[in-house]
C-alpha cells in the first residue's frame, strides 16, 4: 500500500511540473509584445549632386554629403538622396528629421585614408573608449533615417587584422603581398605598424582621465570604428539598405529608443574580426525584421554594456521584437551577451532561420559581467549545419571563437564556486519553442556557474539532428517537454552534472542508444522523467560514485 501511494504521489508530482511548464509557456504567449514608434518625414528632397558631389569614384565627397544633410536639417527635414555612382566619402553625420536615401544603383563607400577619421571618446565592447570616428553617427538625434535598396560599404579590408588560419593559401599569399606585416609567428596579418603596436598594447583605447586623443595616435589604426553609429537618438528607420564590409561591427545603436531595422542586407566576410550584424546595446523598443545577416561575428546581438561601467550605466535592453530574419554565416544566429551587465529583458524572437551559423541560439556571459537576463521568448526557429551547438547557454564565455580552428588547443574549465555578488551575472525565465535543426555539433548546452545557476529555461516541441545530445551543468528549473534529439553519440543522450529540479517529459531519441543518462555531480538533485520510453536505450541510465540513484524517478 505504501509503496501504491508512493507511486501516486510521484505521478502527482510529475503531473504538477507538467501542468505547470504548459502554464508558463501559455504565458509566454499572451505578453503584450511592445509598441515601437516610427519615424514621419518631410516630402522635401535634395540631392548631394546639387552641393558638388561626383559619383566618380574618385572625388572624396564628405563635406558635399554633409553640408547637404545639414541643409535638409535646417529647412525642418526632409530626403537627401544618394543618386547612381560610386560615392567615396569620409565619415558623415547624420542630423535629426532627416532621411538619408540611397538609390538601388548607388554605393556610398568609406574612404581607407585613416587621416579622415579622427579619434572621438565614444564606446568599445561595452566600455568608454577612443575610437576612430565611425563612418556613419548621429548623437542625440530624432527621426532620423537611412533607407532605399542600395550600398554603404565601410572599406574594413584596410582596417582589420585576419588570421592566416582562415584564408585558403591564396588569399594569404594576395593579402600579405599587398602591404602591412605579418606576425612573428607568420599566423597574423596586420595592415599597419600602429594597428601591430595596438594589438600588444593592454586595454588599448581605455579612456583615462588627463589623456588626450594625442596620446592615442601610436595605436590610432587599431582602434577600429564601427561602421554605424547611433548613441541616444529616438525614433530611428533603417530600412532596404545593403551595409557590408565594416571596419568593426556593423551597426552599433547604444542608448536608443524606438528602433526599426527592417529588410536590410547586413554582410562582412566570413573571418571579419568583430565584424558582427547588429548590436543593440541598452536600447528600448526595437524592431529588426526582414532582414538578412551574412557577418564575420554575432549576427543579431544584444547587449547593455561591460562589467563595472555597464553596472553603473544600469540601461537594459528591453521591448525587442525579432522576426522573420535570416541568419547565415555568424558566431551565432541570435545572441545574449556576453557585456550584457546591464540587463535584457522582454524580448521575443520567432519565425527566424539560421543557416550555418557557428551556434544557432547564443546566451554568453561570464564571472565579473553582472546583469540578469531574463524574459526572453522564443518561438518557431529553423536551423541548418550548426558547427557548434544549436542552442546554448553558458556562463564561462572566454572571448573565444565559439568554433575551435584546426592545431588550436583549449584549456579545461576548472570549477571553482566564488562568492555571489553585484558582478555575478544570471540567466533566467526564459521560453523556447518550436524549435527544428538539422545538423549540429551538440543540441543543447547549459553551463552555469556553481555560485549562480541557469535557472527556470523551458524548452517546447524541440527536434534536433546533432552529433551530440543534450548537457546540463549547474542549472536549476530547466523543463524539457517534447524535445526529441537524433543523435550520433548516444553515450550518453542526457549528461547531467550538479542539475536540481529538472522536468522532461516526452524525451524522444534513436532507438538502441547507449545510455539514455548520465547522471552526475553531488548536488544534483529532483531529475523527473515521464511519458518517456526508457526501453529503447540499452542502458536507461548511469551514475557517478556522488550520486544517490533516488535523485532520478522516472514514471510512465
Amino acid at each position: 500500500m505504501k509503496h501504491n501511494s508512493g507511486r501516486l504521489n510521484q505521478f502527482k508530482g510529475l503531473l504538477l511540473s507538467a501542468i505547470l511548464f504548459s502554464a508558463s509557456i501559455a504565458g509566454a504567449q499572451n505578453q503584450k509584445l511592445p509598441s515601437i514608434q516610427q519615424v514621419k518625414f518631410k516630402k522635401d528632397t535634395i540631392s548631394i549632386a546639387n552641393f558638388g558631389a561626383k559619383g566618380d569614384g574618385v572625388t572624396l565627397n564628405t563635406q558635399s554629403i554633409n553640408t547637404a544633410i545639414s541643409a535638409m536639417n535646417q529647412k525642418g527635414g526632409g530626403v537627401v538622396l544618394i543618386p547612381s555612382g560610386l560615392w567615396l566619402t569620409g565619415p558623415i553625420e547624420l542630423k535629426s528629421n532627416v532621411n538619408l536615401h540611397i538609390k538601388r544603383d548607388a554605393i556610398l563607400q568609406f574612404t581607407a585614408d585613416f587621416n579622415q577619421y579622427k579619434l572621438v571618446q565614444g564606446n568599445w565592447e561595452g566600455q568608454p573608449a577612443w575610437r576612430n570616428q565611425s563612418p556613419i553617427s548621429g548623437t542625440n538625434l530624432e527621426n532620423i533615417a537611412i533607407t532605399g535598396t542600395g550600398i554603404i560599404d565601410g572599406n574594413g579590408g584596410a582596417w582589420r587584422m585576419v588570421k592566416k588560419d582562415k584564408l585558403t593559401e591564396s588569399q594569404w599569399k594576395n593579402l600579405t603581398a599587398s602591404g602591412g606585416s605579418v606576425s612573428e609567428d607568420g599566423k597574423l596579418w596586420y595592415p599597419s605598424e600602429k594597428t601591430v603596436k595596438g594589438s600588444k598594447t593592454k586595454n588599448a583605447g581605455v579612456i583615462v582621465p588627463g589623456k588626450t586623443a594625442a596620446d592615442y595616435e601610436d595605436i590610432k589604426d587599431f582602434l577600429r570604428p564601427n561602421l554605424l553609429v547611433l548613441t541616444n537618438c529616438k525614433k530611428i528607420l533603417l530600412e532596404g539598405v545593403t551595409f557590408q564590409n565594416s571596419p568593426a561591427w556593423n551597426l552599433h545603436p547604444l542608448l536608443c529608443e524606438d528602433l526599426t531595422l527592417r529588410n536590410l542586407q547586413v554582410k562582412n566576410p566570413w573571418f571579419a574580426q568583430n565584424g558582427d550584424g547588429v548590436d543593440v546595446e541598452s536600447c528600448k523598443n526595437v524592431l529588426i525584421e526582414g532582414s538578412t545577416f551574412d557577418v564575420g561575428d554575432d549576427g543579431i546581438c544584444i547587449k547593455s554594456g561591460r562589467d563595472e561601467a555597464g553596472r553603473k550605466r544600469g540601461v537594459p535592453t528591453e521591448n525587442v521584437i525579432i522576426r522573420n530574419n535570416v541568419v547565415y554565416h555568424a558566431h551565432g544566429g541570435f545572441v545574449i551577451g556576453s557585456e550584457m551587465s546591464g540587463g535584457a529583458k522582454n524580448i521575443w524572437v520567432y519565425d527566424c532561420s539560421f543557416i550555418g551559423t557557428d551556434i544557432g541560439l547564443r546566451f554568453k556571459t561570464t564571472r565579473g559581467r553582472g546583469g540578469v537576463v531574463e524574459n526572453i521568448y522564443v518561438d518557431r526557429i529553423n536551423m541548418i549545419d550548426i558547427p557548434g551547438e544549436a542552442i546554448l547557454f553558458d556562463m564561462y564565455y572566454a572571448a573565444q571563437d565559439p568554433i575551435v580552428l584546426a592545431g588550436e588547443k583549449r584549456e579545461a574549465i576548472k570549477t571553482v564556486t566564488v562568492p555571489v555578488t553585484e558582478a555575478t551575472p544570471q540567466f533566467k525565465n526564459m521560453y523556447i519553442k518550436n524549435v527544428v535543426a538539422n545538423g549540429a555539433e551538440k543540441a543543447i548546452f547549459f553551463r552555469g556557474l556553481p555560485e549562480m545557476n541557469i535557472k527556470d529555461i523551458h524548452l517546447e516541441n524541440v527536434t534536433i539532428q546533432s552529433k551530440k545530445g543534450i548537457e546540463i551543468i549547474e542549472a536549476s528549473g530547466i523543463f524539457l517537454k517534447n524535445v526529441n534529439v537524433i543523435t550520433d553519440d548516444t553515450n550518453p543522450v542526457v549528461f547531467v552534472q550538479n542539475g536540481s529540479n529538472i522536468n522532461i517529459n516526452g524525451l524522444q531519441y534513436k532507438n538502441g542508444s547507449e545510455l539514455l543518462f548520465n547522471i552526475n555531480g553531488e548536488k544534483t538533485k529532483g531529475v523527473k522523467v515521464s511519458g518517456t520510453d526508457v526501453s529503447k536505450a540499452k542502458k536507461a541510465s548511469a551514475f557517478g560514485e556522488e550520486v544517490n540513484k533516488s535523485v532520478l524517478e522516472i514514471s510512465k
